[in-house]
């Protein structure tokens, strides 16, 4: 799969996109659209100054409200792009979707900076297309205050992108559960910028009893916190996950795009291993990232760890340099992993789709009627979200919120339930950009976790764990 995602990735000119503050959305360039939709390349340049995420590519796949059809997807590109229906299919959903469990009387809470102003009718619209019911109820909350939307802000563009992936595949996965958007008006960028607002933004959420599963699909290198004057951030995050877990909210994250590598405060690529915070913080489900496999039918047939050579771009994963091992994995993981660990904390736990040609669709309108349509999408971005809607899912088939879920998913990877609950990962490296990373094994890793999941067989396994 390597060898298809660069040679995918170099047929196309790429438009890139500085994303600060999010994980690295991969998307491709000029897909089914009229010559007239498409955008001529840009020149390409190096990471600026505070950038925290790199480059996006976005145009048109199709503009209108119909998205491409599979048959499209691969005949004209050779790649996959996968509706919710498919999605759903791939990763054994369908068999709790017909049993009724869709999420209902759960709410996923979904932060970002800025949001999109259109994402109301463009959630509306993406539902329309796949026939997807509208939420019970879809908020869009502001507490800190806003800021007018200028799409020629690439950062308000990235995250406008970010919020659209959030709140659409969050809710295709778990369609009948509520959605509350919580929008910064601060940019969060590499260190300390943006992460207080976002912290008080989960406070908010926390207080307010807004939902037991909060979607965060951001953050930065661990390293650009390490200072005296931004360490005691660690602490403030972890303080509140505290309250968080006690509450039984679940808090999923991402590990980000550039393997293990991670940019500094100057833009500049850290030449030896580090990690993203908060996915690193021991109270955070991480979610690292894969390339799927499957036959013309959707099936399942494999995955193996996503990495875009090339470009930086990779699935994040690694060992922190800040938190100590928790007593989940030193409980559950072998002598020879922990020894690798040498007592720090490991990510990411779990994983799923990432590949941009392997990708699922979106549609949003906020760059001008001209440019409204479905758009394909790749990156760890895409993870956290719909892990949340199989939390909506987990938490109805419990009757109650599974709460802070690493302990029973470490359980469950240990034991004889891993075959049953996941989709083991074996094959591939997240190293990139000139930094040594981990390669998938047998079992739980530091590229894709315990794997992706088997969503009926594990919320079965967490259900009987519980």
């Amino acid at each position: 799969m390597k060898s298809m995602s660069h040679s995918f990735l170099r047929q196309f000119d790429r438009q890139p996109m500085l994303i600060t503050g999010l994980a690295t959305l991969l998307l491709t360039a000029g897909l089914f659209s009229s010559p007239a939709t498409i955008a001529h390349p840009a020149p390409t340049h190096a990471l600026p100054p505070g950038s925290a995420a790199g480059f996006s590519q976005a145009a048109l796949l199709r503009t209108g409200t119909t998205p491409p059809t599979p048959a499209e997807c691969r005949t004209l590109r050779g790649i996959d792009c996968y509706s919710p229906e498919a999605m759903r299919h791939i990763y054994n959903i369908t068999p709790l979707i017909d049993d009724g469990y869709t999420g209902k009387g759960q709410t996923i809470v979904v932060i970002d900076s800025y949001g999109s102003p259109t994402i109301e009718q463009d959630l509306k619209t993406f539902d329309a297309s796949f026939g997807l019911p509208d939420p019970p109820c879809f908020q869009v909350i502001a507490p800190l205050g806003t800021v007018p939307f200028d799409d020629s802000i690439a950062d308000m563009d990235s995250w406008a992108l970010e919020a659209t992936i959030d709140v659409e595949w969050s809710h295709a996965i778990a369609p009948d559960a509520n959605i509350v958007l919580l929008t910064s008006p601060v940019d969060e960028t590499q260190g300390i910028q943006g992460l207080p607002e976002f912290l008080k933004l989960e406070q908010y959420a926390l207080e307010n009893h807004l939902g037991n599963i909060i979607s965060q699909s951001w953050g930065t290198a661990e390293n650009t916190l390490l200072t005296p004057a931004d360490h005691h951030i660690f602490n403030d995050y972890d303080t509140f996950y505290k309250r968080a877990a006690a509450k039984h909210v679940t808090v999923l994250g991402v590990p980000g795009d550039f393997g293990p590598a991670n940019p500094n405060l100057n833009g500049k690529f850290y030449t030896t291993p580090t990690v993203q915070f908060p996915g690193s913080s021991p109270y955070v489900t991480t979610v690292g990232g894969t390339v799927l496999k499957t036959d013309s039918d959707f099936n399942y047939v494999s995955e193996t760890v996503w990495d875009a050579p090339p470009t930086v771009y990779a699935t994040g994963g690694g060992i922190s340099q800040h938190y100590k091992e928790p007593n989940y994995q030193s409980n559950s993981l072998p002598d020879k992993t922990r020894d690798l660990l040498n007592g720090h904390r490991g990510v990411p736990d779990v994983a799923y789709n990432a590949s941009a040609i392997t990708s699922i669709l979106l549609y949003f309108s906020f760059r001008g009627a001209s440019k409204a349509g479905f758009y394909n999408v790749g990156g760890t971005s895409e993870g956290a979200p719909q892990w949340a809607g199989i939390v909506a899912i987990a938490n109805q088939y419990a009757d109650h919120p599974l709460g802070f879920l690493n302990p029973s998913l470490y359980k469950i990877g240990k034991s004889h339930l891993h075959k049953k609950s996941f989709h083991d990962v074996t094959v591939g490296t997240n190293t990139i950009n000139g930094v040594t990373g981990y390669n998938a094994t047998t079992g739980w890793d530091l590229s894709t976790g315990w794997g992706t999941p088997n969503v009926d067989g594990l919320v079965k396994a967490l259900n009987d764990l519980d």
